[in-house]
């Protein structure tokens, strides 16, 4: 159907989908809803590794596993919206025919984000035009998950685009926070931060710019970016196929620290090898000695970054990165500050000698050739996609107009922000934002990968000291500048997300786990100081402006443990080092109850 009539249809199409949605939940069999049972909640809050013993040692039935979660997820589609597709009667048959119940996650449920392809499910990635177009195999990341012993039962929601902290879209509606339905729940993977923040249990996402990151922080739960090749990626939909700048990795998320680690352990072993299914896996099997030898380290050298230069914390993100650098100090790791890098600096390649401790690479660049390279085409592949009104997510759509505008208007714009305004950063990002030539993007590559080898050196050579020569073990810094923002507020702060993207731009390992929770006293922001911050610069006043601690109180708040490329055992060990030390200083953070 030719524009503008192309809307009926896409109206249609939301409607069918959600009415479906509706149906397939009401016709769940009784076991499948209503109160959970004495059983349930022993299962719920059984450890990963006990369900599995149970399973194959026939003490527990897959599908009593199943039908515990399921209610589960049915709660909290009703109190969040985040479930997409409801797979549960294909999952029961899967039980009996396609799962290998001898695998180390024998009959554990995973929930994914509505991108992976499952057979006989439609992946729409939020786009209505994608609807009814099921697919006709399992992607290979369902095949190595049913290798696994594992169970796909629900798929989860996220943002039209992929491209927002946000997760909304005309197909499914709009997916909100479990703490606080005012506000996000995260994104890209957001569904999955509110199934598993109100007892899910283990989650499939992607991250591209923050996606697995920003849904831990904002929802309360546990995630890793997991660096490329690293994790099954393959049978996957996206909004921007093609797209090898940043690339997007696929990489867990959990309710528990616990599941986060017996789950990477599992799916990175032998017995599952991924890389046998998706050849976008380095056969690089999981490695205990890497864990083992952070977990023995009774010492590890541990750099905090305050701010990457462009939007200073906001006092709740910075209490808990002050909470956990403390924690690991008092427990006898070297903690230290790393030193702040100016904005706006040229790329250094020459570092100081005699191991001088020096600013790393700013954070600002890396944001400003991330963001170029992410949207190299203009913006033009995830707008390819769209209908006629079809809505845009708030973030996405600012992206967008930046980017098609006039090369005259855009260079006035510049002009105007870097001369009038004064605002050398907003200036920085806009400038090149555009669609480039192939290249033009190849000169951005370069800058990318000289920018990568320089932190690398810096990392090595510069934060090292006699007892740690290759340098420090791990970097600790806030995921984002403020805790969940306010529905549609990505509008306002679309380019705030320079603490999880300079780590998709060096491709590194990290790790988001909850510490603490807004308090609305402790974490105030005065008049005058919001007004200073938000003045600084246009990406800060997008950020800043949407704090509020009065009204953001009780909502969760993480920090980011990151470690070197292919690093994945060591930081899932450093996060759990760095939440023993919190609980032995008294802080433990609280999960929501399940009901």
């Amino acid at each position: 159907m030719l524009p503008p009539f192309d809307y009926f249809e896409h109206r249609r199409i939301c409607n069918l989908k959600q009415s479906e949605r509706r149906e397939r939940i009401a016709s769940l069999p009784k076991e499948y809803q209503g109160s959970l049972t004495g059983k349930e909640k022993e299962i719920l809050g059984d450890r990963i590794q006990s369900i599995v013993e149970q399973v194959q040692s026939k003490k527990l039935e897959p599908i009593d596993i199943l039908r515990a979660y399921t209610k589960v997820a049915v709660k909290a589609q009703q109190r969040t919206n985040c479930i997409t597709e409801v797979l549960v009667p294909e999952a029961e048959a899967w039980l009996s025919e396609d799962v290998n119940l001898d695998g180390p996650l024998a009959g554990i449920p995973i929930s994914l984000k509505d991108t992976v392809n499952v057979k006989g499910f439609d992946s729409s990635v939020g786009y209505s035009r994608y609807v009814s177009r099921p697919f006709t195999a399992d992607g290979t990341m369902v095949k190595i998950l049913k290798r696994a012993g594992a169970v796909p039962y629900v798929k989860t929601a996220l943002p039209i685009s992929l491209l927002s902290f946000e997760s909304t879209n005309d197909v499914w509606g709009r997916c909100t926070n479990p703490h606080n339905a005012d506000y996000s729940p995260g994104g890209s993977t957001g569904g999955e931060g509110a199934l598993l923040a109100l007892g899910g249990r283990i989650g499939i996402g992607t991250d591209v710019a923050g996606s697995v990151r920003a849904p831990a922080h904002f929802s309360g739960i546990y995630s890793l970016r997991c660096s490329t090749g690293r994790w099954p990626k393959w049978g996957l939909s996206t909004s921007m196929a093609g797209q090898e700048g940043v690339p997007a990795v696929a990489s867990p998320m959990t309710r528990t620290l616990n599941d986060l680690i017996y789950f990477s352990r599992s799916i990175l072993s032998s017995e599952v090898a991924p890389w046998e299914l998706d050849h976008t896996v380095h056969p690089l099997v999981w490695r205990s000695s890497a864990y083992e030898a952070v977990k023995s380290d009774k010492r590890l050298r541990i750099g905090v970054l305050r701010t990457d230069g462009v939007v200073d914390p906001s006092p709740a993100c910075a209490r808990a990165l002050d909470l956990t650098a403390s924690s690991l100090r008092a427990a006898g790791h070297d903690v230290f500050e790393i030193p702040f890098a100016e904005p706006t600096s040229a790329l250094n390649t020459t570092l100081a000698t005699n191991k001088k401790l020096v600013p790393p690479p700013s954070p600002y660049l890396a944001l400003r050739l991330a963001s170029v390279l992410l949207n190299s085409d203009g913006c033009k592949t995830f707008l390819s996609h769209f209908r006629s009104f079809e809505s845009n997510d708030a973030g996405a759509k600012q992206m967008a107009r930046i980017a098609h505008l006039p090369a005259f208007f855009r260079w006035l714009y510049t002009i105007y922000v870097r001369y009038i305004r004064r605002d050398e950063i907003w200036a920085g990002l806009i400038e090149n934002f555009h669609g480039l030539s192939a290249a033009e993007q190849w000169t951005v590559v370069a800058q990318r990968e000289a920018y990568r080898a320089t932190w690398h050196d810096w990392w090595r050579e510069s934060t090292a000291t006699d007892e740690k020569p290759n340098g420090m073990d791990f970097l600790l810094t806030v995921p984002n500048a403020t805790p969940a923002v306010p529905h549609d507020g990505m509008s306002a702060a679309v380019s705030s997300c320079g603490y999880t993207f300079l780590f998709n731009l060096l491709d590194y390992s990290a790790g988001v786990f909850p510490v603490t929770k807004v308090d609305a006293r402790l974490d105030a922001l005065n008049a005058s100081e919001k007004k200073t911050r938000m003045d600084a610069n246009g990406v800060s006043n997008g950020a800043i402006g949407l704090y509020d601690s009065e009204k953001m109180a009780g909502l969760p708040v993480g920090v980011q443990l990151v470690g070197r490329r292919l690093e994945e055992e060591r930081v899932l060990a450093g996060m759990e080092i760095a939440v023993e030390a919190l609980q032995r200083e008294g802080i433990k953070y609280q999960l929501l109850a399940i009901d």
